[in-house]
């Protein structure tokens, strides 16, 4: 047995610490917020890059998290301190995450080509590292925190929560204050005037928020598992325990789902101004009245989430709503091409497009919510199994799978604006109006796809509510027994 009992009974966990908790995801919502919509948009649409340079050196960017995030989850498992396994990472982060996210919307003037692609690189890849240091810890933290089934899932929807309204909150904000139409520039967000305060909020916020949050979790560190120290390993020793661990079947299965599905969602945030401004001819205080149906999606998702999950289970649930998600994202495109939906300039059109945005991004924060909330379970099942806890690395794993809507899905996103033959500088060249509706027609198909597919991974998912159960109880006496024999001996 590789680990022992803290002696201090944990209390319940109140309101103030799951708020807080939660908040700081607000800066890994901002980030990905960023990532996804802003970023791509900004280098090529408003810089002037190729939508190939950005979204290739956004995918660099994710290729070098391949490889950081488990490293900082393999850190973060075997760190030893006073003030546990997670928190001194996780106060770390603050600082550098901020700074090198203020410093991506400041390229130096005049920058193109290789020197643009290694600087956009670097950046990305700081931001996500920064982030990571804090992410991942934080994240980890979830299931020592909560132990219960259902209380794992309400945990995960304040975490959630409070990311997408990070992220979403930026978003409107940016959309109307930072970025205000004028006669130069009719759509706001091709001012590049308006970046450096972006770059200097988002910042602002993401260090309050990690350090808050950091903070109000830190008085639970004594009631964590008291570890002893980690054996010493070669290299080849740790990669083959890292294997064993991601070789958990249902942890797989929670992966393939998760991967292509934050696929999907990247691909549809990286495309979001595009449509918004060239397909559906929305201003930029429409736009900013249409992002905020994230807001709600993310309020109903906080609700939705642990009521499904009591009802049809976290991976029925996780099924039937990434099937709902796929109906309502690819709905108003279809119409439109069909001619049955409500032309340019309808007053109909922006509350139709918030109706269904908003069920939209509701399935896709609660089918983020349980799947988070499944992987505490897997951690449980695979402890029991392999006598390691392992949350740091398969927290790693999460984190990986939610950048993949900012590093594949922008990726694809680039590729797809290619192939329709977008423009360079568009703001300046101007679009021809069957470039996005070939768009929207390669779009659908590609969104259809991808959920569908990863829906259908979730079938080899086999952990349900009496087998978690019947998972704590073993871990339980087997604890109980450890500790009885540490006393006796």
């Amino acid at each position: 047995m590789t680990e022992t009992v803290s002696p201090a009974a944990p209390p319940p966990l109140k309101f103030q610490t799951k708020f807080l908790y939660g908040l700081g995801s607000m800066a890994y919502g901002i980030k990905d917020l960023a990532f996804r919509v802003f970023l791509l948009y900004y280098y090529n649409f408003v810089v002037g890059a190729p939508a190939a340079l950005v979204s290739a050196a956004i995918m660099v960017a994710l290729v070098i998290d391949a490889f950081s995030d488990p490293i900082v989850g393999q850190i973060s498992d075997n760190l030893r301190t006073r003030w546990g396994r997670r928190h001194p990472l996780m106060y770390l982060s603050a600082i550098p995450a901020s700074l090198s996210f203020f410093f991506l919307w400041l390229p130096p003037e005049g920058l193109e080509g290789t020197g643009l692609f290694l600087y956009l690189v670097i950046l990305a890849s700081a931001v996500r590292t920064f982030i990571t240091l804090y992410e991942i810890p934080s994240s980890a933290l979830a299931p020592e925190l909560a132990t219960d089934y259902d209380e794992r899932t309400t945990i995960a929807g304040y975490r959630f929560f409070f990311g997408y309204i990070g992220g979403i909150g930026l978003y409107v904000l940016s959309l109307a204050v930072l970025f205000p139409p004028t006669p130069e520039h009719p759509l706001g967000i091709t001012n590049p005037a308006g970046y450096l305060p972006f770059g200097i909020l988002g910042s602002g916020i993401m260090i309050s928020t990690v350090l808050l949050s950091t903070l109000g979790t830190h008085h639970r560190i004594k009631y964590m598992r008291k570890l002893p120290a980690p054996q010493r390993r070669n290299p080849l020793q740790t990669l083959n325990l890292m294997r064993q661990t991601f070789s958990h079947r249902g942890f797989l299965a929670i992966l393939g789902f998760g991967v292509l599905k934050y696929t999907g969602l990247g691909i549809s945030s990286a495309l979001a101004l595009y449509f918004g401004s060239l397909f559906w001819a929305l201003s930029s205080g429409e736009l900013a009245i249409l992002a905020a149906d994230a807001a709600l999606g993310a309020t109903l998702a906080l609700i939705l989430a642990p009521r499904l999950s009591r009802s049809l289970g976290k991976k029925g649930a996780a099924f039937v709503l990434a099937l709902t998600a796929i109906l309502f994202t690819c709905a108003p495109y279809v119409l439109r091409l069909l001619g049955l939906f409500f032309e340019n300039g309808s007053p109909m059109l922006l509350p139709a497009l918030f109706i269904l945005s908003a069920i939209y991004t509701m399935c896709g924060i609660s089918s983020a919510i349980l799947v988070h909330a499944m992987i505490g379970d897997v951690i449980d099942d695979s402890s029991l199994r392999t006598g390691r806890r392992a949350e740091g690395l398969f927290y790693a794993a999460n984190s990986f799978m939610q950048k993949c809507s900012s590093g594949l899905g922008v990726f694809a996103a680039g590729i797809m604006l290619s192939v329709v033959g977008m423009p360079d500088g568009a703001r300046r060249t101007g679009v021809e109006p069957e470039v996005i509706v070939h768009l929207v027609q390669l779009y659908i198909p590609v969104i259809a796809v991808l959920y569908l597919t990863g829906a259908f991974f979730l079938r080899f998912y086999k952990i349900d509510r009496a087998s978690h159960e019947a998972t704590l109880a073993s871990i339980r006496a087997k604890e109980a027994a450890q500790l009885t024999e540490n006393t006796t001996s």
